[in-house]
């Protein structure tokens, strides 16, 4: 392996950590038993709260990100029916309850095909998307209303793993393309349903030929290094 001229690697980003603070770990460790400083980044973002497949470039493969970003994800996700959070996940409590008796397992069946192909989806308000050169989460944080325009995104697939009609709780398996939000997904579907839903867990499966089955462990990440073939970058 050679981390200058370039390598692409996929970590198992743990829960309650950002994109940005797994890459920064990687890096750290990196560097220190390289013994020299190493360029890194990462071929898109996974929400603090969801865990899965985190896709790193290191060296000139940093220039491949653009293109690794278009290739085709895979999510597990679970969904709270009849409640809502501004998040449209856990970062929040909760700040509406909806009625769910309606609600049946044939309904969420008839009801999730309307989200697969190509749809408008408006991103959480709590996310990255940058507004005038803010990110909205910032604003939102900081207490400003934040208006976000409707994305065309794909959803190739939407799988109903599990439903639990007495806790409301439902599991979904989705393959879709790039800027996909799930949380919005999992806001749309509630209200879909005539009611309100979040997410609980979040798991991104796959990106492109990556899986959680392939990906170094990130707290095993020094360990794994030791066991590669590592090319002297001062001899390229």
């Amino acid at each position: 392996m050679n981390f200058q001229t370039g390598e692409i690697i996929a970590i198992d980003k743990p829960y309650r950590m950002s994109s940005f603070g797994a890459l920064a770990h990687i890096r750290y460790v990196l560097s220190k038993f390289l013994h020299h400083k190493v360029k890194i980044g990462h071929a898109g973002t996974l929400d603090p709260l969801a865990t899965g497949v985190l896709v790193l470039c290191t060296g000139k493969k940093t220039k491949e990100i653009e293109q690794l970003q278009t290739h085709t994800k895979e999510y597990t996700a679970t969904l709270q029916l009849g409640a809502t959070t501004a998040s449209y996940d856990l970062e929040h409590t909760v700040d509406h309850t909806y009625p769910t008796r309606h609600i049946t397992r044939q309904l969420i069946e008839e009801t999730l095909p309307q989200f697969v192909g190509d749809i408008q989806q408006v991103p959480p308000t709590y996310s990255a998307v940058k507004v005038n050169g803010d990110r909205a989460y910032a604003l939102r944080r900081a207490g400003e209303n934040v208006t976000l325009k409707p994305k065309s995104v794909r959803i190739d697939e939407i799988e109903l793993t599990h439903y639990d009609d007495e806790t409301k709780q439902l599991g979904l398996r989705v393959v879709c393309g790039k800027g996909t939000y799930i949380r919005s997904l999992a806001r749309d579907l509630g209200r879909a349903l005539g009611s309100g839903a979040f997410l609980t867990e979040l798991r991104r499966t796959r990106v492109g030929d990556f899986t959680v089955d392939n990906c170094v462990s990130f707290e095993n990440f020094r360990e794994w290094l030791e066991q590669q073939e590592i090319e002297d970058i001062h001899q390229v």
